[in-house]
């Protein structure tokens, strides 16, 4: 396969990873990236070898990567850049909306669309906001929900939480989560009550339920590597049992708003959310592992109690280091893998337990996500999500709307996800997800692909249409809040069909596309008229790219 000059000619590394949407080349490539950066950075010994590399590293740690992203990782290295990850400030959605709220606006869910693909194609920090969209589909709550659908600052607070937590502890994260009064009218803990028989009461088990079957420790023991542990009958041991999640139920009563005048009070508050000792329980409960929460302590006490046994739980560190690792890197990551990363969930080096940042570190820096194209190119890879690919569209192409605001209000429309979104608190597909045929056959997972339905696919395919289309700085027709795809470094390009595939290669598809591939866009690009300047070819070269089965996926 031939690479433009700007990556160089390298071998083609092939594996086949079967999915219904394509049949996939590996990630990398080869030459030489510039090196850039202000006077603040130093240059780096663990620079990646190319800018295919470096493109291959930032799509699965970003929202797509562009060349100024390119060349600063290549000259300060991995280590640095996570240092400097770490260091940006957090992009939030609360002080945007409450902004528009003190102007005197009527907020909406479109304001909050908004605010969250602002941080996401122009936020500093990248790192942070990729893994919050991560968590944003672990621990689910949806604008679909009738508490939720008018609650935008509650929401926005709600994603804040993820974002300011992506890089602290996961303990702490699990706190946050479940005191949040948002979290607590999705999944009912907000005004649960204890048990009162003369009236029928009895305490809500749905966040019991689903704080451990989704957000902690699923619902079977696990190896350190997440493969099931199993009895003498060769069959997988549950991690608990109705009586567990009644335990949870009572210990998760009394709690409601911060701001209550009276435990009816429907005022809402985006605070956390406060325990009234006359609803909770206290009398003795069991809960996990048969953890006795003892009579007479306070709501806040039988949370802490609760949520220290979840947490010192063996299957959390397998648990969730496998969903981050499906999120952000491989569908169906080796336990080899899981195990590695699980073990820093356990023990980050320093003795803490559920590093958050030091877990995402591991994830991106393991062997199997730098190499795995080229050691398992047969199942190594992932389905990129939909959103993910119109992220990565507009941040490779530098994207802007004159007006400046990115107003992308419904997305779930035809990709069939929007951030805080989901139908239902399973996330818009499960991890364990497989298609019939090639993927099922060989036990092998592609979540995303439950969203990619006949009519997704039709409606996400006309939508990159008119994203490219429509929305490029040569069309002179659209209005001020038309986001447009900058032509400008690119058609210049447009005179050698190789060296304008080869840099979009690049920039969408990290390095990657098979010599199949790039010969047809070559061509097809050489057939097409440069009467215009050269826009009509750079515009078809884009949206094939953007659409192809190869495009969609991610190795």
């Amino acid at each position: 396969m031939t690479r433009g000059a700007g990556i160089g000619r390298v071998s083609p590394r092939f594996g086949v990873f079967v999915v219904a949407l394509a049949t996939l080349g590996a990630c990398g490539g080869g030459g030489s990236g510039g090196a850039s950066g202000g006077p603040s950075y130093v240059q780096g010994s663990d620079v990646p070898a190319t800018d295919a590399d470096a493109a291959c590293f930032l799509t699965q740690s970003t929202f797509g990567p562009t060349h100024d992203d390119i060349d600063l990782l290549r000259f300060i290295g991995y280590a640095a850049w996570f240092d400097d990850q770490r260091a940006k400030s957090v992009s939030k959605e609360r002080p945007y909306v409450n902004a528009l709220d003190a102007a005197g606006k009527s907020l909406s869910q479109n304001h909050r669309m908004q605010i969250w693909w602002d941080n996401a194609l122009t936020g500093d920090d990248q790192l942070r906001q990729r893994v919050a969209w991560a968590l944003s589909q672990i621990f689910v709550i949806s604008d679909q929900h009738s508490s939720l659908s008018g609650d935008v600052k509650g929401l926005c607070e709600y994603y804040d939480i993820l974002a300011r937590d992506a890089f602290g502890n996961y303990r702490k994260l699990l706190e946050d989560v479940t005191l949040s009064p948002q979290m607590g009218m999705y999944l009912n803990m907000l005004r649960n009550e204890k048990a009162d028989p003369a009236y029928n009461i009895r305490p809500d088990e749905n966040y019991a339920r689903e704080i451990l079957q989704l957000f902690s420790i699923g619902l079977v023991q696990l190896a350190v590597d997440g493969t099931p542990l199993l009895d003498g009958l060769g069959a997988t041991i549950p991690t608990y049992d109705q009586s567990v999640v009644e335990g949870f139920a009572a210990t998760f009563t009394g709690w409601t708003f911060a701001d209550a005048k009276n435990w009816w009070d429907w005022e809402g508050s985006t605070k956390p959310m406060v325990n009234w000792p006359d609803y909770h329980e206290t009398a003795a409960k069991v809960i996990l592992n048969s953890v006795v929460v003892p009579a007479g302590q306070t709501g806040e006490q039988d949370l802490a109690l609760a949520l220290d046994t979840i947490f010192a739980h063996p299957n959390v560190g397998p648990f969730f280091s496998k969903l981050l690792i499906q999120r952000l890197v491989t569908s169906n990551p080796t336990p080899a893998y899981v195990g590695r990363v699980a073990s820093v969930f356990d023990d980050d080096g320093t003795g803490e337990r559920g590093d958050l940042f030091e877990v995402v570190k591991a994830i991106l820096m393991d062997d199997e996500a730098r190499n795995g194209h080229l050691t398992m190119p047969a199942t190594f890879g992932k389905v990129k999500e939909p959103i993910v690919r119109q992220t990565q569209l507009w941040r490779a192409l530098d994207a802007k709307a004159k007006s400046g605001k990115y107003k992308v209000y419904w997305p779930d429309y035809y990709f069939g996800q929007a951030p805080l979104r989901s139908p239902t608190v399973f996330n818009f597909y499960s991890s364990t997800f497989s298609p019939p045929g090639d993927l099922a056959d060989n036990g092998l997972a592609a979540p995303e692909l439950q969203i990619a339905t006949h009519s997704l696919i039709a409606l996400g395919t006309n939508e990159f249409y008119d994203l490219v289309f429509w929305g490029n700085s040569d069309n002179t027709n659209d209005d001020a809040d038309t986001v447009e795809i900058d032509l400008k470094p690119l058609k210049p390009l447009a005179v050698d069909p190789t060296a304008l595939v080869d840099e979009l290669g690049l920039l969408l598809m990290a390095g990657d596309m098979s010599s199949a591939m790039h010969q047809v866009l070559v061509d097809h690009v050489a057939a097409t008229p440069i009467t215009d300047g050269g826009t009509q070819r750079v515009l078809e070269a884009v949206y094939l790219i953007v659409t192809s089965p190869e495009g969609a996926v991610q190795k």
